[in-house]
C-alpha cells in the first residue's frame, strides 16, 4: 500500500508541474481565429514560407491611388486605341466588287456601239481576296487589296489602266466582309461574329446585337453580377455591365479582331476574426467599400475586436504599390501579396474606409484586442491554479490515510 501511495504522489506532482507549465506558457496555446496583430505587423513574419507581403497603412494617398486603379475600366487599358473610329480595311477572305467607268464609248471596256448598252461602265465579277491579299483585275494584273482602304485600291487600278482605257474611273466596294469582324461570346442570347462598318460600332452596340443580359432563368443574371471582357491584340480588360452602362467613356470603339466575352460571376469577400459574424458575403451591388463590407459582416465584435487592427488581404498590382510609394524592389516580378491596415479607432479611419473599394475575393480580418487575449490568458492561469490547488488537497488527503 505504501508503494501505491508513493506512485500516486509522483503522479500528482507531475500533473501539478504540467498545469503550472501550461499556465506559464499559455500565450502559445490561446485559441484564436487568426494571427495576432503584432504578428502581422512584425517584419520577422512578413517573409514566412517565402511569401513576402507588404503591409500598407491606409492613407489619403493610398485611397487616391486605388480609386484611380478601380476607375480605369476598358478605357484605361485601351485609351491609346480610341483616337478615332478605326478604318475598316479590306482583308483576306473579303468578297469585293469592282465597277469601271470610261469617259466615252470605244474604249477598253465600253464598246463603240454605245447605243447597244446602257451606261458607260462595266461590272467585274465579284471575287474573294486571296490568302496573300491580292485580287485579279483584267488588264491591270494582280492588285494588292488586303490591308488597304477601297479608295487606295481604286487609285492603283486607275493608275494601271489610264494608258489603255479612256479616262477610267473605278469604284471598289466590299460586298461581304469576312476579315474585319468582332466576336461576342458567353452568356448572351445569340453569340455572334459580325463585320464592322465604316460608321463605327461600340461595345454596347455589339452586346445589344448579341442579346446580352438575356433572360436565361438564373438569378445570377443581374447587372452587378455580369461582366464584359474585351480581348484585343494580346491585351484584355474587364468591366461590370452596370458600370459600362453608367460610364459612357468605357463604351469604346471596337476594332477588327476584337472579342467580347460576357459572363456572370457573383463577387464575394471573406470576413474572419472579431467581426460580428464570420463568413463569405456577396457584394450584391456594382461596388462596395471597405466600410460597407465590414457592416455586411455585422461590424466589429464589441467585446473582442481591436478597432486599430482591421486588415484587408489581397494580391495587388506592382505598379499600384509603386504609386503609393511602397518599396517593392525586394519582391520578385509579378503581383504582390498585400495587407492593408485601417485604424477604426480614429474618425479618419472610417472616412478613409468609405473610399476603399473592395475587389472580388478580398479578405477582411479583425484582430482580437489585447484585453481579450489577457482575459484568455488569465482564464488559463486561474484554471491551472485551481487544478494545482485541487491536486494539493488530494495529496493532503492521501497523507492523512
Amino acid at each position: 500500500m505504501r508503494m501505491s501511495h508513493q506512485l500516486v504522489k509522483n503522479c500528482i506532482k507531475g500533473i501539478a508541474a504540467l498545469a503550472v507549465a501550461s499556465s506559464l506558457g499559455a500565450c502559445n496555446f490561446l485559441s484564436a481565429s487568426g494571427p495576432y496583430s503584432t504578428e502581422i505587423r512584425s517584419q520577422a513574419t512578413q517573409d514566412t514560407d517565402g511569401v513576402n507581403y507588404k503591409l500598407v497603412p491606409v492613407t489619403a494617398q493610398v485611397v487616391s491611388v486605388l480609386s484611380a486603379y478601380s476607375g480605369e475600366g476598358l478605357i484605361g487599358t485601351f485609351r491609346n486605341d480610341q483616337k478615332s473610329i478605326p478604318d475598316v480595311r479590306i482583308g483576306s477572305g473579303d468578297i469585293v466588287a469592282i465597277s469601271i467607268f470610261e469617259a466615252s464609248s470605244g474604249g477598253l471596256f465600253i464598246p463603240a456601239e454605245a447605243a447597244s448598252r446602257a451606261g458607260n461602265f462595266v461590272d467585274i465579277p465579284t471575287q474573294t481576296v486571296d490568302r496573300n491579299g491580292f485580287i485579279s483585275m483584267p488588264y491591270a494584273g494582280q492588285i494588292k487589296a488586303a490591308g488597304r482602304l477601297p479608295w487606295q485600291v481604286e487609285n492603283e487600278i486607275v493608275e494601271k489602266l489610264k494608258n489603255r482605257a479612256i479616262d477610267p474611273q473605278v469604284v471598289v466596294s466590299v460586298r461581304e466582309q469576312r476579315s474585319s469582324t468582332v466576336t461576342v461570346l458567353g452568356e448572351v442570347i445569340a453569340p455572334a461574329k459580325f463585320p464592322l462598318t465604316a460608321a463605327g460600332e461600340r461595345v454596347l452596340d455589339a452586346l445589344s446585337r448579341a442579346g446580352a443580359l438575356g433572360n436565361n432563368g438564373t438569378s445570377a443574371q443581374k447587372g452587378y453580377n455580369m461582366f464584359v471582357t474585351l480581348q484585343r491584340g494580346g491585351r484584355e480588360a474587364t468591366i461590370s455591365f452596370n458600370r459600362l452602362i453608367r460610364d459612357s467613356s468605357n463604351n469604346i470603339n471596337l476594332q477588327p479582331g476584337d472579342t467580347l466575352y460576357v459572363y456572370a460571376r457573383p463577387r464575394t469577400f471573406l470576413a474572419f476574426g472579431a467581426t460580428g459574424k464570420q463568413g463569405q458575403y456577396p457584394f450584391e451591388d456594382d461596388s462596395i467599400s471597405l466600410s460597407e463590407a465590414v457592416a455586411k459582416a455585422e461590424g466589429l465584435h464589441d467585446e473582442k475586436a481591436d478597432p486599430q487592427s482591421v486588415f484587408m488581404f489581397r494580391v495587388e498590382d506592382r505598379e499600384t504599390l509603386r504609386r503609393m510609394g511602397v518599396d517593392v524592389s525586394d519582391v520578385p516580378e509579378g503581383k504582390i501579396p498585400t495587407i492593408y491596415t485601417v485604424n477604426l479607432r480614429e474618425p479618419t479611419g472610417f472616412l478613409l474606409s468609405t473610399k476603399m473599394v473592395m475587389r472580388d475575393k478580398d479578405i477582411i480580418y479583425v484582430a482580437n484586442s489585447g484585453s481579450t487575449e489577457l482575459t484568455k490568458f488569465l482564464t488559463i492561469v486561474l484554471l491551472g491554479a485551481s487544478t494545482a490547488r485541487e491536486i494539493a488537497e488530494a495529496e493532503v488527503l492521501f497523507r492523512t490515510r
